[in-house]
């Protein structure tokens, strides 16, 4: 039998953290298992659903790169199909009318609480009873599920163990609303039968779920997969991770600068290990992910150890796959690079004193566009009078290199600046990095200079001479 997960989101807002580990785990079980996975948008709720969620949530699986072997499918096109199957328990009385309003439903639960009952709905309630021999023709009716009375729901959680439910905790729940929609309970149902769904993985909100619809299967003769749920997912502070923790969305996790490959790292270890390994390569997680490893008990998000596994793959990853996630970062910044070096050459060399990819558009900007000032600080401590004679002597020996290379650069410039004026390295490494970067910081002054090309850096150390001439001019 072919393993067969899929995810099935409600595209009521954005695809949040929770839901992207949830389509991570069925998606990794998939690939594991050599399975098939479907994507399923649960769009019967016509009022509270919105085609920019949809795409929110195309977007978000597309960029954490999630492809789906199936689907999306969408729930409001089957309408038909559901409508079939409740009819056909209509005539096996394994589903009736029931014509009781949502008014006098109220007034039945609020008497059952005056007398500490538990509310629920009761078929053989005397107010119930009477309402539905009072029908007639053309009233509003809700069609419910004839839940048995007897027995017990038992399931093995592939997560969570043996989960039992007595069937008598269990009412008989509304399959049809009144305006003749088919409700959350019964369409997944009839969904996972004809997608032919064997392992549904979701969260632990739905645990509650799982009997009446297990019922649900099995009236229909449809096969029962298996189920896995999921712990929730807590900030840092302990609290259901929400707005207030920060990024929540995964697009928003894409603005802020993460690697897709890093979030599901990370998404991935956040109720899931093996061993102590902390870094896994989508091939290492496809091959290890077991649901039996899933632990039981919620986790914590961390964002400062999510923020390390971003460093760490900016850092490792091929540069092609950095520039690929960079570009949408890039073009934000308003960054053109067709005049420069090759991003993926930056990439290599600015990449690993970032963190984020908005820190590594930010930090490149020096190597595509000219400036005009240099940053205020540096220039005040490096661009001084002291610095005219080894920026003069450096911009001699820039114009006369012939191998424009960072070797050639810190042997033939910097390398003899020093041996020729007897000066440290720093009398001329840093005013020729402020001179050519703008600012104080950057990664090793030659292999910049190598990348940013020999007739801007010649440019560059001029307007910096020509600062240095009106800054002591202005003494």
């Amino acid at each position: 039998m072919t393993v067969k997960t899929r995810f099935a989101p409600s595209p009521t807002g954005y695809l949040h953290v929770g839901g992207a580990r949830t389509a991570l785990y069925s998606w990794l079980y998939a690939k594991n298992q050599g399975g098939q996975f479907v994507l399923r948008i649960e769009d019967t709720d016509l009022e509270r659903n919105s085609q920019e969620a949809v795409d929110a949530i195309l977007e978000g699986m597309k960029w954490m790169g999630l492809d789906w072997d199936e689907g999306p499918y969408y729930q409001s096109k089957r309408f038909d199909r559901y409508n079939e199957c409740i009819d056909l328990l209509l005539s096996e009385d394994k589903a009736y009318k029931c014509y009781a309003s949502k008014e006098l439903l109220e007034e039945i639960r609020e008497e059952q609480e005056a007398n500490k009952e538990m509310p629920r709905y009761d078929a053989n309630h005397p107010k119930v009873v009477a309402a539905n021999a009072a029908a007639k023709e053309g009233d509003d009716y809700v069609v419910r599920f004839r839940n048995p009375k007897e027995g017990s729901v038992v399931f093995e959680d592939q997560i969570r163990g043996r989960i039992e439910i007595s069937n008598s905790q269990l009412d008989d729940l509304i399959i049809r609303r009144t305006d003749g929609a088919p409700t959350y309970n019964f369409v997944v149902v009839v969904d996972d039968w004809d997608m032919g769904i064997t392992q549904v993985v979701r969260g632990e909100d739905h645990i509650n779920n799982t009997p009446r619809q297990i019922n649900i299967y099995e009236a229909l003769g449809a096969p029962v997969p298996t189920f896995a749920h999921c712990a929730m997912i807590l900030g840092d502070d302990g609290a259901k991770l929400s707005k207030r923790h920060g990024a929540v969305s995964v697009m928003q996790y894409r603005d802020e600068g993460y690697l897709p490959n890093a979030l599901n790292n990370y998404l991935v270890r956040l109720g899931w290990s093996h061993g102590d390994q902390e870094i896994f390569s989508e091939e290492e997680m496809i091959q290890l992910f077991s649901l039996d490893a899933v632990s039981k008990s919620a986790s914590a998000f961390n964002t400062d150890k999510l923020l390390w596994l971003n460093n760490h793959y900016i850092k490792t990853s091929a540069p092609e796959y950095v520039a690929k996630y960079l570009q949408w970062h890039i073009e934000q910044q308003n960054l053109n690079i067709d005049n420069g070096p090759a991003i993926t050459d930056v990439i290599e060399l600015v990449g690993e004193r970032c963190n984020t990819l908005v820190e590594l558009a930010e930090q490149i900007r020096y190597f595509y566009e000219d400036f005009s000032e240099f940053e205020a600080g540096a220039a005040k401590k490096h661009l001084r009078g002291v610095a005219r004679g080894p920026l003069e002597l450096a911009l001699a020996k820039v114009e006369a290199l012939a191998d424009w290379s960072t070797e050639s650069i810190k042997e033939g410039v910097i390398a003899a600046v020093c041996e020729e004026l007897e000066i440290g390295m720093g009398k001329i490494g840093m005013p020729l990095r402020v001179a050519v970067t703008g600012g104080g910081q950057s990664p090793s002054v030659d292999a910049v200079m190598a990348l940013i090309g020999k007739e801007r850096v010649i440019a560059r150390i001029k307007l910096a001479l020509e600062f240095i001439t009106a800054r002591e001019a202005n003494a």
